[in-house]
């Protein structure tokens, strides 16, 4: 996402590296270049027009001309109003009431039911909830399915009435079955159409109106660009919305929606959707997202991915067994586990700061680690335990068990080893500095 505008935006700010003394006049030239690559990633055009007469005022005001470094003074302006129009600060979202109820909205495909799996998962993993998915899309018998099949997989119930077909009533019910057996969070999935119409809109209104919701979220594809902004207008003059949901933004998406949506329907983005599987939903941070639009990486959101496998415990049983240097095939297959846990591979290296730009060009295949597994896989724990076992005879097993050549499973051998003495390395230089220094000082003189 963003990686035309990312770059479109880098050439703008170039004009103020260049030759010669910085103007008014090339200041404006700049500008007219980042409106531009506004309007080309799908930005509306008055929110773009607003954006850069803003940055423009902004920019001369504080003497860009004069300054020492002009295009860095020029890109942290560009960056604060990036921040402010997609938000400012990060909206939180509301889990008052008990039970907390939240009504989905939004057009069908747009990835409410999806989404409701997803933050149902996230809430029950971050905050201890108790959720109930409940399922009042009766027109479409293919969403209800698909809701007992995601709440099968994140281990929360789904409330349903087969036969019913007053989602009004059965949002009713669930609620009351959620006080009954002590469920906190109740999660209502709603019909969708492919296009806005009036009885759509009567019934998420009627919806609204009987069961009181403590956050109303509006679920949009990024994909469809300006139609989205578009449709969260027509939805938030009806209802009245607490926040936007944007999915897909792993997509091939010009990110126009995330940049307009904010200051079209006054209402800010909550979630961002990055990817099909139940872990990839992020809360939507505009400062963050600002640095990855002007290539600056976001190394904050990286570590609270990494965080979010992080097990304190396990870290410390870890670092001792790196320290005997017992760290073996077992431990390296658990940390791959961790490291897919965390999303899609690209979007982390994108993360940070200045690979984006190197990778943009790059496939990064999720199943990156898929021959590295295959090759422990088809190891003996006492192989995985004992590495320095693994002989010619091992290795030709290993070889036709993996399905791979045995000059991958050496490379991988080789790489396993060297990666060893490397931790065990740093963890004698953290744990004593002068006698890891003295070590090497001796090593060189050999």
């Amino acid at each position: 996402m963003f990686e035309n505008l990312s770059e479109k935006l880098e050439r703008s700010f170039k004009l103020l590296k260049g030759q010669g003394k910085i103007t008014e006049i090339n200041v404006a030239e700049t500008l007219k270049d980042v409106r531009r690559a506004l309007l080309d990633a799908d930005v509306n055009y008055k929110v773009a027009k607003q954006f850069t007469d803003t940055v423009k005022a902004k920019a001369l005001g504080q003497n860009v001309i004069n300054a020492l470094k002009p295009s860095e003074l020029m890109v942290k302006i560009v960056h604060d109003e990036l921040t402010q129009l997609m938000g400012g600060d990060t909206a939180q979202i509301n889990l008052s009431g008990n039970p907390t109820v939240i009504l989905m909205s939004g057009l069908q495909g747009s990835g409410k039911t999806t989404f409701s799996g997803k933050i149902a998962k996230k809430l029950k993993s971050e905050k201890g909830k108790r959720p109930l998915l409940v399922a009042c899309d009766v027109y479409r018998p293919a969403a209800i399915d698909q809701l007992k099949i995601l709440a099968e997989q994140i281990e929360v119930p789904v409330y349903t009435e087969e036969g019913n077909k007053n989602p009004v009533q059965i949002a009713q019910n669930a609620i009351q079955y959620a006080k009954t057996n002590h469920l906190d969070l109740v999660i209502v999935d709603t019909a969708g159409r492919l296009a806005v119409d009036e009885q759509m809109m009567d019934e998420i209104e009627a919806i609204k109106k009987a069961i009181k919701p403590n956050e109303t979220l509006f679920v949009v594809d990024s994909m469809t660009g300006q139609d989205a902004v578009n449709t969260a207008k027509e939805f938030n003059d009806r209802l009245d919305f607490d926040g936007v949901v944007l999915t897909k933004l792993d997509g091939d998406t010009r990110g126009g929606a995330a940049l307009s949506i904010r200051t079209v329907v006054t209402k800010p983005i909550k979630f961002v959707g990055t990817g099909e599987k139940m872990d990839a939903l992020d809360y939507f941070h505009p400062s963050r997202m600002a640095d990855r639009i002007l290539g600056m990486g976001d190394i904050v959101s990286l570590v609270e991915k990494a965080q979010q496998q992080y097990d304190e415990e396990e870290a410390r049983k870890l670092q001792r067994k790196i320290a005997k240097n017992q760290f073996n095939f077992n431990d390296f297959l658990n940390q791959i586990q961790q490291i897919k846990k965390m999303g899609n591979l690209k979007d982390l290296a994108s993360m940070i700061p200045g690979v984006g730009k190197a990778i943009k060009d790059i496939d990064i295949d999720d199943d990156a680690f898929k021959g590295i597994e295959a090759i422990i896989n088809s190891m003996t724990m006492q192989e995985r335990e004992n590495p320095e076992i693994i002989n010619g005879s091992r290795r030709q097993r290993i070889v036709k068990g993996s399905g791979t050549t045995l000059q991958e499973v050496n490379r991988l051998l080789k790489q396993f080893d060297e990666t060893r003495k490397m931790m065990k390395a740093a963890t004698a230089m953290k744990s004593n500095p002068m006698k890891m220094m003295r070590q090497m000082r001796q090593m060189r003189r050999r």
